[in-house]
């Protein structure tokens, strides 16, 4: 009998613990999943309830309109409400992705993922009280975004009008205030325009929202991250390397590695001779960088790509962004090597390669990106305002120092890459790379590089597909986007 109470006794302890694992749990992921279960296509309850809500209006940073509702009585003594847009056709085209349309044609933007505040479901039980006392229609709430309208126009316009690209356009562009992690700009392209319902042409997906979803490889961008590894790599970042304008990382004359506008079909070799680190992130050299990765191996890389945000899962309150990913283990040296200058299997987002840009202005620590800056409710009173938070910390200050001097020689240094995006009077440091792509006859193009000057804290990160090296075609577009911050932001 005493075992058997005993037996009891152990499954009723094992049965208790499972139930408090699965409350902690359920706990944990209604913290940090409420928002995406509660704006999945899958919640019936809100798609029933949306229609017998006055929706809120969604405003930019100054208090532009970028969405309204227009409302009209019905017989039955009912209101019929559609979505209105800005009245700038570039701007509904520029912010359609971040802010999202009525149709749910562009998913995780705010119309969706912030539904819980824009329907009213985020009202409390008095307020509701006083609505059906009143016998007035539930109004949500006004959202104020961290969007720069104006900015986002601007961007489009200079992207759309740009026919030295591939049409349909086909990119993303994202601007941050590194100090605080707001976000002004979270663009992809091909667009449409919201108050069309749908877009003129599928062509190139302009329902996808390459900024968030996007997956790309980085190209020469991710050499920052490799910078970073070196530096704390004695023998590394205090060595000379000799680039020959090729690098083999083995013995297979098929794995050789070689620089931008090498064409060794027409005897073109690209080399630079003896360089540092510091010269050869400025001239972007593959050799030096390759022959880098190599030497830390790819647990030391990896390590240190997933300081900066790789493999991570990324929970952030207001923006839905896929995972940055680094390859699989067990690989070998070519590929290491190829990893090294942001090609083999390397994958991340435009956005994730802004905020790595923000990290290293700001002394390696990561903001969490914003969208939302302000939340009003239906009596003016504001629900919920602006907070920024530090997401990670990428590296410590003094190495985010070193490579922010090097981005500093890859856009100002005598033979830059990123010359393009120089502004006169400022510190403009960045990188650009030119990313290879299967079966594609022109390389994605990147910029990404930021003002380091607390007076204009803003980084830049340009993806152009197919359009050619990132110095030619992403740079000149980032500069011209630093140009007019520079002129515009108080």
């Amino acid at each position: 009998m005493k075992q058997i109470r005993r037996n009891i006794l152990l499954i009723g302890s094992v049965l208790a613990a499972l139930f408090l694992v699965l409350v902690l749990y359920g706990a944990y992921s209604l913290s940090n999943y409420g928002s995406r279960w509660f704006s999945t296509n899958a919640n019936s309850y809100l798609r029933s309830v949306k229609q017998d809500v006055l929706p809120g209006s969604i405003f930019d940073r100054s208090g532009v309109m970028l969405a309204s509702v227009s409302a009209e009585p019905q017989a039955d003594g009912s209101l019929s409400w559609t979505r209105v847009y800005a009245e700038d056709a570039s701007l509904r085209r520029a912010v359609v992705h971040a802010i999202g349309d009525s149709a749910g044609k562009v998913s995780n933007a705010a119309e969706s993922f912030m539904a819980a505040y824009l329907y009213g479901f985020k009202q409390s039980a008095v307020e509701r009280l006083q609505e059906a006392l009143n016998g007035s229609l539930r109004r949500g709430d006004d959202l104020t975004l961290t969007l720069d309208g104006p900015l986002c126009a601007y961007i489009y316009d200079q992207v759309t009008s740009d026919r030295s690209l591939p049409a349909p356009a086909r990119g993303a562009v994202v601007v941050m205030n590194w100090q605080t992690g707001e976000v002004l700009s979270l663009m992809s392209f091909p667009s449409f325009d919201p108050a069309a319902g749908a877009a003129e042409s599928t062509l190139g997906q302009p329902y996808f929202n390459r900024a968030t979803q996007g997956m790309y490889a980085p190209g020469s961008t991710f050499k920052m991250v490799t910078l970073s590894a070196a530096l704390h790599d004695t023998a590394l970042s205090s060595q000379s390397f000799t680039c020959q304008g090729t690098y083999l990382p083995d013995d297979d004359p098929r794995h050789r590695i070689v620089d931008y506008g090498t064409d060794t079909s027409q005897g073109i070799i690209v080399s630079h001779g003896q360089v540092d680190l510091m010269q050869a992130f400025s001239f972007s050299c593959n050799n030096t960088f390759a022959y880098a990765a190599a030497r830390l191996g790819d647990k030391a890389l990896r390590s240190e790509a997933m300081r900066f945000g790789f493999n991570e899962n990324f929970l952030f309150r207001d923006i839905v962004a896929e995972n940055s990913s680094y390859p699989e283990e067990d690989r070998s040296a070519w590929e290491v090597a190829l990893t090294g200058i942001g090609q083999s299997k390397l994958l991340m987002s435009p956005l994730h390669l802004c905020l790595m840009t923000s990290a290293i202005a700001n002394d390696g620590v990561m903001m969490e990106p914003r969208l939302l800056r302000s939340v009003t409710g239906p009596t003016g009173f504001t629900r919920l305002g602006f907070s920024s938070a530090p997401y990670r910390t990428v590296t410590d200050a003094d190495t985010a120092r070193t490579i922010r001097d090097a981005m500093l020689l890859a856009v100002n240094g005598d033979t830059a890459t990123g010359s393009a995006a120089a502004q006169s009077g400022w510190t403009v440091c960045g990188k650009t790379g030119s990313a290879e792509k299967d079966g594609q006859e022109n390389t994605n193009a990147w910029f990404t590089g930021f003002i380091a000057d607390t007076r204009m804290p803003y980084s830049v990160t340009v993806l152009l597909e197919n359009a050619g090296s990132g110095g030619s075609f992403a740079a000149p577009l980032a500069g011209r986007i630093f140009s007019r911050l520079i002129n515009t932001q108080p």
